[in-house]
């Protein structure tokens, strides 16, 4: 299973997005406190829609008790500041993955990172003209190369529709 951890996320549109996501792609979302806005705040329910009630979500008080919750497991931070990208890893390897992405502003904490130096991955950009990546877009382009890698699994590649546009 794919799960996307979110640390201290700040804008609730990217978590409400992210949401979406995770209820389209059977991805566990794991939030870890604290949030800058609350998880009933309209903004995040109107970017989650009516998929925020699909979502499994997990709360974490603390960035070292969801570290306990998952020991053993495979981590992988997305920062821009990885040396190796997120589409040189086998997501396909039978084992959970975990994508964590740092809050809006600062991203993940600097010694965080340095203690998960070999976990750390990074999305090619051009940073001259960037600062960085939408958070929400960022965790849509990496769990749907995990699932891409994994044969898209659960998931309907098509869908007939009762009032198909190209049926």
């Amino acid at each position: 299973m794919n799960h996307i951890v979110l640390f201290e996320p700040q804008i609730p549109a990217n978590t409400g997005n992210i949401a979406r996501t995770c209820a389209a792609t059977n991805t566990m979302l794991h939030l870890i406190e604290p949030l800058g806005f609350s998880t009933d705040d309209k903004h995040l329910k109107r970017a989650g829609l009516d998929y925020w009630h699909d979502v499994n979500i997990t709360y974490y008080p603390n960035l070292t008790n969801f570290l306990e919750s998952i020991e053993g497991k495979k981590l992988h931070l997305i920062s821009k500041f990885a040396r190796q990208t997120y589409s040189e890893i086998d997501y396909n390897d039978g084992q959970d993955h975990y994508f964590i992405f740092g809050k809006e502003t600062t991203g993940l904490p600097e010694q965080f990172m340095r203690d998960y130096e070999d976990s750390c991955l990074r999305l090619p950009m051009n940073d001259e003209h960037v600062r960085s990546l939408n958070l929400s877009n960022t965790a849509a382009i990496v769990i749907y190369e995990a699932l891409k890698q994994q044969n898209f699994v659960g998931l309907e590649k098509t869908h007939i529709y009762e009032n198909d546009k190209l049926g």
